[in-house]
């Protein structure tokens, strides 16, 4: 049976996991359309920020957010300077680091979902005089939902299972910010395989679980 500690682990991680998810549903959804239908310049190097964190080492990406939003950081430190609040060693820390990691997977399904919406359906709706959020929100997303839904599941898989930029700006505080692949980091380091093997299977799970529906829903046609 689980322990207490691992079963705060698994709670941690759905909270982190759900909230974090979230943020890369509203956040992931707005820049893949953006990506997706936008003209701008820079759009090249928006891009590029966005997909970094699935090239960088987690620790490396964890680094940045340490800069970012450490009392010190540009961000963190004006959090803490005006309200006495630390994002680091926190589960909010946790939080932003899964949206970090997550968001890329997120805009990548989703992206690839708008850009496959008929482009004959917008032009109709704007020649109906929609505008083009009503257009978005009522033709292109509504069609395109089958891929933003396998960049929820992917993105969630992927917050659950977060180490290095978690372990970099929230820590691996006992009974505070240890999710579960940090318990079982911290399991395997004082060589208590035994404990750790049950969340291992049950990563394995959630993460093969996450691929075949992320793989179906992304095989599914977008017009219905």
């Amino acid at each position: 049976m689980p322990d207490s500690m691992a079963w705060f682990s698994l709670k941690l991680s759905f909270m982190v996991a759900s909230i974090s998810t979230m943020l890369v549903f509203i956040l992931g959804t707005a820049l893949a359309y953006l990506l997706a239908r936008g003209r701008f310049r820079g759009k090249g190097v928006l891009e590029c920020l966005i997909l970094l964190p699935m090239v960088l080492p987690p620790t490396v990406t964890g680094y940045y957010l340490v800069v970012l939003f450490g009392r010190q950081g540009f961000i963190g430190g004006w959090l803490y300077n005006t309200f006495g609040y630390s994002v680091i060693f926190s589960w909010h820390g946790a939080v932003i680091a899964s949206a970090v990691i997550s968001l890329p997977l997120m805009v990548q399904a989703a992206r690839a979902a708008i850009e496959a919406v008929d482009q004959h359906l917008i032009d109709v709706s704007y020649t109906l005089g929609h505008s083009e959020l009503e257009t978005a929100l009522r033709i292109t997303l509504p069609l395109a939902r089958q891929g933003i839904f396998a960049g929820i599941v992917l993105s969630f898989a992927r917050a659950m299972g977060e180490f290095g930029a978690t372990l970099m700006l929230a820590g691996n505080i006992p009974g505070r910010t240890n999710t579960m692949p940090l318990e079982i980091y911290s399991l395997a380091a004082a060589g208590e395989w035994s404990r750790a093997e049950g969340m291992v299977i049950f990563f394995t799970l959630v993460s093969g679980l996450a691929i075949y529906l992320g793989r179906r829903w992304n095989r599914a046609p977008v017009l219905r």
